[in-house]
């Protein structure tokens, strides 16, 4: 409502500039004041309007104010486009000028807060950009960390923000199934472990049907073999070294063994990451996978296109003879020629940079490359299949690709390669596509010290007293998923079979992982994207601060309040909106600012968007907790005796409860009946 009600108001103050001053303004600042005494909206416009008018703010502010006062019917809040009805009475109840030459604007408290009880509205489902979102894509050679679970998270996250503002949005999963690390673990099988092809197919069907993890197997494999690399003699490390390249080599080209090794390794890798993600009730549609964009000569193609827009030229001197390479616009002319920022696409032996594999794969997800994967079924989740490339596919099957906008949920570490694939994406004129490309970054998770410790690590005492602790898979020093998952889950349920003995064991155990994965999701997400997080189990857990379970208990102490007084929020709004509560709501600013923090669902959405920032939402539904749990405290709803208050008094819980159960879902985090 707050931010449909924003936009009516500048239309309004718009057009009457237009029609009074004859003056077309651009976009209006709009403001909220620090007190609700000062009304719900301040616009700054007057100070704009002085260098054209040559008036005093203070004396433009007054005369649109004036202005405005006379037909404020024409600010009406009306339903959205495709919505039937309107909210009754005037959405603007005054405008006054305020100090040196602010307008201030007073809304229709009861009007406002009517409209909020009777609708909840949302955009049509698919009704904006086909979107795709590409999150998670770890490496398949070993078990996910909780690294891996902040750009899930955030990745799920504002998959769910971009469909709640009605956007089609595809999720997909990139696979390196051909990268180094995967070589590496094939490298200790095959090496270290002496295994054959059939031995290692044998041990993964073994891990199926057993309690162990075949991932958690691969991490320590992978921890052997990078140490291995360099617990060697000089020579025999660049022995090694060229066992990890030869390997690397073989998986690529495929159609051998060791191919097959590395197949057989990541697929089933693969399968553990997307298990262990659906505890978080993370799903995707389509995994691209490295070795289909390899062997469907996905980059013969773009290469094509890219020498035929002008993008890459072939050097003939200097450092990047015999390469391809693409000119950044951030290039240093010396000597009348741009070569120290060229960036290298081909390489003088032939083989193709990561950025030139990622340009060939970005022109197929934009439509714009002119070959399709095949797609086979891989994976069954409870709403849809989630499909994985091939090099022949199935006959009938979803297409995936082709999209409007693109988010790549990628850590920061990787800014350098995204620019670059923006600006191959611009140099051969695809200017609105690069516009709608954006790179997702964020920084890495740690863990705090005390967290170390809880987990079983040594830790120096010089550590001790450090912020945070690094994380590193080729060490093996980090936190598996699964592990974290698990230790919150404990950890939850001893204090829900303390608080819920009464209630039966399996419902005991759904609530311990509401809390859990509430916890963890929140703490993922209430930081920006640009902060470094240290992971702590007692910060994540605790029912004090900013935190997931102190939201939910917010959501469980309200729907307590309609179980106590044997009624539903659906029926007390209805009852809220056919009451006059003008009088009731003016004189309650504390609970005026509860319905106005719920109106802005739509306004933190966009801001959310907009910056691509699902923090701002975290905030949100933080900020309307505390309000909430401080009315609580403050007003004795249960024992209210003046009737028309007391419907007042369960509307504000009513409407906060339809506000935290919606937004808690866009995080992606469930509200448990009991806590």
């Amino acid at each position: 409502m707050y931010l449909e009600l924003q936009q009516a108001l500048l239309r309004r103050v718009r057009a009457l500039i237009k029609s009074h001053y004859d003056i077309e303004l651009g976009p209006i600042a709009i403001e909220q004041p620090p007190d609700l005494k000062m009304g719900e909206f301040a616009l700054p416009v007057a100070f704009e309007l002085a260098r054209k008018l040559r008036k005093a703010p203070k004396i433009i502010a007054a005369e649109l104010a004036g202005l405005l006062n006379n037909s404020l019917v024409t600010v009406a809040l009306l339903m959205p486009q495709g919505k039937e009805g309107t909210a009754e009475g005037v959405a603007i109840s005054r405008f006054e000028a305020a100090g040196a030459g602010y307008l201030n604007v007073y809304v229709n408290r009861a009007t406002c807060a009517a409209f909020l009880a009777q609708y909840d509205l949302h955009p049509e489902p698919n009704s904006g950009l086909h979107v795709l979102v590409e999150h998670t894509s770890i490496n398949p050679n070993k078990a996910a960390h909780v690294g891996h679970l902040r750009n899930a998270i955030l990745g799920d996250t504002f998959v769910r923000i971009l469909r709640a503002n009605g956007q089609k949005v595809d999720v997909q999963n990139y696979i390196d199934n051909t990268g180094v690390q995967v070589a590496d673990v094939v490298v200790g099988f095959l090496h270290l472990e002496g295994k054959s092809l059939a031995e290692i197919r044998a041990l993964i069907a073994s891990f199926e049907t057993g309690e162990e993890k075949f991932d958690y197997l691969c991490w320590d494999v992978y921890a052997r073999v990078s140490q291995w690399y360099e617990a060697g003699s000089e020579d025999e490390n660049k022995q090694r070294k060229g066992l990890r390249y030869a390997t690397l080599h073989e998986i690529e080209a495929g159609g051998n063994e060791t191919a097959a090794v590395g197949e057989l390794i990541s697929t089933a890798v693969l399968r553990r990451h997307l298990e262990t993600m659906l505890r978080l009730d993370i799903t995707y549609d389509f995994l691209p996978r490295e070795s289909e964009i390899l062997h469907l000569k996905f980059w013969d193609l773009a290469f094509e296109l890219l020498k035929q827009t002008g993008v890459l030229y072939f050097e003939t001197e200097g450092k990047n003879k015999g390469c391809w390479v693409m000119t950044r616009p951030d290039a240093k002319a010396v000597d009348g020629e741009t070569d120290e920022d060229a960036k290298v696409i081909v390489r003088s032996n032939g083989t193709v940079t990561y950025v030139g594999k990622d340009i060939a794969y970005h022109l197929w997800k934009f439509g714009l490359l002119g070959r399709d994967f095949g797609y086979l079924p891989f994976f069954q989740y409870p709403s849809h299949a989630c499909w994985i490339s091939a090099i022949k596919g199935a006959d009938h099957h979803p297409h995936f690709g082709g999209a409007q906008a693109i988010y790549n949920v990628i850590d920061s570490r990787q800014s350098d390669p995204q620019a670059n694939v923006i600006q191959a994406l611009r140099g051969m004129g695809h200017t609105a596509e690069a516009d709608r490309y954006t790179h997702f970054s964020y920084e890495m998770v740690a863990l705090t010290p005390r967290c170390a410790v809880e987990l079983g690590y040594t830790v120096a005492e010089e550590d001790l007293a450090r912020p945070y602790i690094e994380v590193s898979g080729r060490k093996g020093f980090g936190v598996k998923a699964d592990d974290l998952l698990d230790k919150l889950i404990l950890a939850t349920r001893k204090e829900t079979d303390a608080r819920q003995a009464d209630r039966p064991e399996a419902e005991r155990q759904v609530i311990a992982e509401q809390i859990a994965i509430g916890a963890l999701r929140y703490f993922m997400l209430k930081f920006t994207r640009g902060t470094v997080i240290a992971f702590d189990f007692r910060d994540a857990l605790s029912f004090e601060g900013e935190t997931g379970p102190y939201v939910q208990y917010a959501v469980v102490r309200a729907r307590n309040i309609f179980r106590k007084t044997e009624t539903t929020p659906e029926q007390v709004l209805a009852d809220f909106a056919a009451l006059d509560v003008s009088s009731l709501l003016q004189e309650a600013d504390d609970i005026w600012a509860i319905w106005l923090r719920a109106g802005k669902r739509s306004l933190m959405l966009d801001q959310c968007i907009a910056t691509s920032e699902p923090a701002y939402v975290a905030r949100h539904v933080f900020q309307l907790a505390q309000e909430f749990n401080n009315f609580y405290h403050r007003h004795h709803i249960l024992t209210e005796e003046d009737p028309a208050r007391k419907t007042m008094l369960l509307a504000t819980a009513a409407i906060v409860l339809r506000e935290l159960v919606t937004v808690l879902g866009w995080l992606g985090i469930e509200a448990p009946e009991a806590m």
